[in-house]
């Protein structure tokens, strides 16, 4: 099982560039892919994207490559005469405009540049085995660390089933004796009204039946641990958890709530109080699991 955050980073020597890829992610319903790449570079999208959806299923994953060098480099890269010719022309065009033209250093920058010259530039296909390897390095540390998040997920899961468990063991034992409480209960109404009743009256009977049926939970017992045995099954699998643990703890929250329903007894009420508190604590974390 693994977690829906991730970080991973990874850098290599290319040419005269490092090349640094990071990547990153937190949870989301579904894979949703952004990928930053240097201009140049957006043929190898598509291979990046493909790399990224073997390590990752769902989340909001974010890939960032950059090419950096030295300043004496990307100096020499700036075609110098191209972003003096530029210069003129938007000066001249302001004049032209009849507007003030107050050219600025962030401004000059920009139109250096504008006019770098690509020559120095690693070429896209052929950085293309280097990139992707780089990638892999990065996305080897992103998963590793999704993982150990989901082994901690998984550890408190566990905790959290097993309590569920103890609720719901302390229900069941407590359930078939709600029915004959409320004999005794409706007893003394009987007799507080004046009423002397027999409880082997047929009257009497027939609503004590009618009771223990509405009251019964067999059936929505006997499901909660179903489900609680379908969601640890889960915990341990290989593949996707999340979308179908959402779907399990769906059904465990309408047992409980049946249940909550039907309850006639403080005792299973107090516990099925306690059931919704902790399946509450379940749903908020397994939404970060991928």
């Amino acid at each position: 099982m693994n977690s829906m955050t991730g970080y991973g980073r990874a850098a290599a020597s290319l040419g005269n560039y490092t090349l640094t890829v990071q990547v990153s992610s937190v949870n989301r319903k579904t894979l949703d892919l952004t990928v930053k790449l240097p201009d140049s570079w957006e043929a190898l999208e598509a291979p990046v994207g493909e790399l990224v959806r073997k390590f990752a299923l769902r989340g909001k994953v974010h890939v960032d490559i950059e090419l950096t060098g030295d300043k004496g480099s990307a100096a020499a890269t700036w075609d110098e005469a191209a972003a003096a010719d530029t210069f003129k022309r938007l000066a001249a065009f302001a004049a032209a405009q009849d507007v003030p033209f107050t050219p600025t250093p962030e401004l000059l920058l920009q139109l250096l540049n504008t006019q770098r010259k690509g020559s120095d530039v690693p070429d896209a296909e052929l950085s293309r085995d280097v990139l992707l390897a780089t990638l892999e390095d990065a996305l080897r540390g992103f998963g590793a660390m999704r993982a150990r998040e989901g082994e901690a997920l998984l550890v408190d899961f566990i905790k959290r089933l097993e309590t569920l468990s103890r609720h719901v063991a302390i229900i069941a034992e407590r359930a078939p004796q709600v029915p004959s409480g409320y004999r005794d209960a409706l007893h003394k109404r009987l007799r507080d009204a004046g009423l002397e009743l027999d409880l082997a009256d047929d009257r009497v009977l027939k609503e004590i039946a009618l009771f223990a049926d509405r009251c019964d939970i067999t059936e929505e017992l006997t499901r909660l641990r179903s489900h609680f045995d379908q969601f640890s099954t889960l915990l341990k699998a290989s593949a996707e958890v999340g979308r179908k643990a959402e779907f399990i703890l769906q059904e465990i929250g309408r047992e409980i709530h049946t249940i909550g329903s039907k309850a006639n007894d403080l005792t299973i009420s107090q516990n099925v109080i306690e059931l919704k508190n902790e399946l509450e604590k379940i749903r908020e974390q397994i939404a970060n699991v991928e």
